[in-house]
């Protein structure tokens, strides 16, 4: 069972970039207790009581968003399974006025949503995000005159693809079956670490716009790797199979990073627990366009999403003007 404190604090921040209402987040987390799924005040029996409520009333899209809190951090067993199905078909049933869309692959399928004209914005969330939590995301860009693709990583949802060194390559294939010559990644967290490998390699990529993803350091440095949240080793294990130590293949270098000629925009927290801060003076010493906008917060800038949100935004608007 997962650290009911840890998932209290990692998950306010997906709570909050949904626009689930701070009171009612706060009254959920007051009742849970545990994340024993059979037992009175368990973490998935609290989030998915709520999320029945908002359904019984017919409001889908609402009650997707607590479905979403409650199959968090990922699938471990039936409960949480049970949540992911109601999240995606509550989700379905919202009239979200995107269309699902399927890439096909050897290795695995990969699903998304997409809607919109204009230039393309990929969307995608970190290792406990699924797509339909990103959606709301997709539907500003749209408003602002974008298309838009939002997906998940491999393992994630509904993505069925291996998570291992050569994910990154889901991009190309989702960029591929859309027949598209150029996109923007708005990737955030594990995900902005396959856009940023892609784009050293993949010329479609015109820009990244990201929050708090791993380089380097997160891979690569074992005293860093001591002290990371239980829940994010233990997210990292299911979904490959190895320790964040096993997976110092997965490291960007210098060089590779150097041969990104896109603009890239950060987004970092001072007192982040998971990405070190050895990655951002990575990223800032051999992006040749990298921009970054720092808050003095944890894991995800929670406190900050509003600021973050404008930032990025802004910083699309400024890569799409060229």
């Amino acid at each position: 069972m997962n650290d009911v404190d840890e998932l209290k604090q990692f998950a306010l921040v997906h709570a909050r970039t949904q626009g689930v209402p701070p009171e009612l987040t706060d009254a959920v987390l007051a009742r849970i207790t545990t994340d024993d799924a059979g037992a009175p005040g368990s973490w998935t029996g609290e989030w998915s009581a709520q999320a029945e409520a908002l359904e019984a009333r017919q409001q889908f899209a609402e009650a997707s968003r607590l479905y979403t809190m409650a199959r968090f951090p990922f699938v471990d067993g039936p409960a949480r399974q049970h949540a992911l199905d109601k999240a995606v078909g509550t989700f379905t049933r919202s009239g979200t006025g995107l269309e699902p869309f399927q890439v096909d692959t050897p290795a695995g399928v990969i699903r998304c949503w997409r809607g919109g004209s204009g230039p393309l914005v990929l969307v995608s969330g970190g290792i406990v995000s699924i797509k339909e939590q990103w959606a709301g995301l997709l539907r500003q860009l749209i408003g602002a005159g974008y298309s838009g693709v939002v997906t998940e990583l491999p393992r994630t949802g509904g993505n069925s693809l291996p998570y291992d060194a050569h994910a990154w390559r889901m991009i190309p294939a989702i960029l591929d079956a859309l027949g598209a010559d150029s996109a923007y990644a708005m990737m955030m967290s594990f995900s902005g670490h396959l856009a940023l490998r892609c784009a050293a390699r993949d010329p479609r990529i015109e820009g990244i716009l990201t929050v708090g993803a791993p380089v380097s350091g997160f891979f690569t440095d074992a005293a860093w790797q001591q002290g990371l949240p239980r829940v994010t080793v233990d997210t990292i294990v299911h979904l490959t199979g190895e320790k964040p130590g096993g997976l110092a293949d997965w490291a960007l270098g210098a060089d590779e990073l150097r041969a990104i000629d896109v603009p890239v925009a950060y987004v970092a927290s001072k007192r982040d627990e998971i990405i070190p801060p050895q990655d951002i003076e990575l990223l800032t010493a051999n992006v040749r366009r990298f921009s970054l906008l720092e808050h003095d917060d944890v894991h995800g800038s929670p406190a900050h999403t509003a600021l973050t949100g404008a930032w990025l935004t802004q910083s699309l608007q400024a890569m799409t003007a060229k």
